[in-house]
């Protein structure tokens, strides 16, 4: 038996590709290392629905079939000031708000969906903050609008081409607990918006969408390069995990890692905490000679957690918007297998393995 289905193959997909032992991961037949750090966020969407690249005529016809859908109901925005009184979290509010996109989608729950992410997050997040939501600016592409909408004024291009390539980078990865469920739920022939909800779901998990946060947390408790050896060791020889280093699948360097990493390097080479960037590097070296020395042989390498962390807190994206921001990206990889699962439907269904006891009944 194989628990957690680990090995276990469920579905075909020309969507993307991971490959744990050689680090690698490819998008829609291109690999993530050429495709994010070039490619806008609405040309990544396109090829994932269509299985190739824009020429400019359907690229632009796309940014605006997107930009014109990023209004939000009213009762979505009544709903997220009922969550901000209740001080929920982030992804409480995107979860509950996902499900009212119904209201405005007409029909077209796909392209609702992508648009209504970021004004989502970003109207909460305002919200909570005791601040009016930002109307979205239909001028705007996708990732500089959500930047807009956090803060009111139109973002540098160098923070918007750190978090395209962000977000380009995690739109999709194989079959993983939140993409399985937007599959399962698609394969009972449920419609597009109950997928997107339940697998918001999954995400909100922390074993699968809730590293980031503490990666930078432990940066910053270092502080200064000169302390990492002794901080790390202290953690690993107390049984603490270092957040950031290990993967389920990949046994060699996330190659998304080395993509967030270069993205953050150009990004703090244009402004921003240069030392932030240096000493998340020695961090980086440090923990990877002592994961070897304390637990050779386990491939404890860089995550994208770790860099992933990096790259939104040098946009000045705070922590607990980390997964929903994550969620912005993803939802379009979400639609994207939703779909596919359609075009050759068979209801998801293993088996379970019965562990209990046969008893005698006493009822009469």
């Amino acid at each position: 038996m194989n628990k957690g289905l680990e090995g276990v193959v469920a579905a075909e997909t020309r969507l993307s590709m991971v490959d744990g032992e050689r680090g690698e991961l490819v998008i829609a037949g291109y690999p993530v290392d050429e495709l994010a750090p070039h490619a806008t966020f609405e040309e990544v969407v396109w090829l994932l629905w269509n299985g190739d690249l824009p020429d400019e005529e359907s690229l632009e016809r796309f940014r605006s079939e997107l930009a014109v859908r990023r209004a939000i109901a009213p009762a979505t925005l009544e709903l997220l000031r009922e969550c901000a009184k209740a001080d929920l979290d982030a992804m409480d509010a995107l979860r509950m708000a996902a499900g009212t996109i119904s209201l405005t989608a007409h029909g077209d729950e796909q392209l609702a969906l992508v648009a209504q992410f970021p004004t989502i997050v970003a109207a909460y997040w305002r919200l909570l903050h005791d601040r009016p939501p930002i109307t979205p600016n239909p001028t705007l592409p996708h990732a500089a609008n959500f930047l807009y909408m956090l803060r009111g004024a139109p973002p540098p291009a160098a923070e918007v081409r750190a978090l395209e390539t962000y977000l380009n980078t995690v739109v999709d990865h194989g079959l993983n607990a939140s993409t399985f469920t937007a599959r399962v739920i698609t394969s009972t022939g449920s419609d597009l918006v109950s997928a997107i909800t339940g697998a918001i779901g999954a995400l909100k998990g922390p074993l699968h969408g809730g590293a980031p946060g503490p990666a930078l947390n432990m940066v910053f408790e270092i502080g200064d390069v000169s302390r990492a050896e002794e901080v790390l060791r202290r953690k690993i020889e107390s049984g603490e995990r270092l957040m950031g280093f290990g993967h389920r699948v990949y046994k060699v360097r996330d190659p998304r890692a080395s993509v967030l990493s270069d993205a953050a390097e150009r990004m703090f080479a244009e402004g921003g905490d240069r030392h932030l960037y240096e000493l998340a590097r020695g961090v980086e070296r440090i923990a990877l000679r002592l994961l070897e020395e304390y637990k050779p042989g386990r491939r404890l390498q860089t995550n994208v957690e770790f860099y992933t962390a990096l790259v939104l807190h040098g946009i000045g994206i705070e922590v607990p918007l980390f997964t929903p921001t994550f969620a912005i990206s993803r939802v379009a990889g979400w639609i994207a297998h939703c779909l596919e699962q359609r075009r050759e439907n068979r209801l998801i269904r293993p088996q379970s393995v019965y562990v209990g006891d046969y008893r005698t009944s006493k009822i009469r």
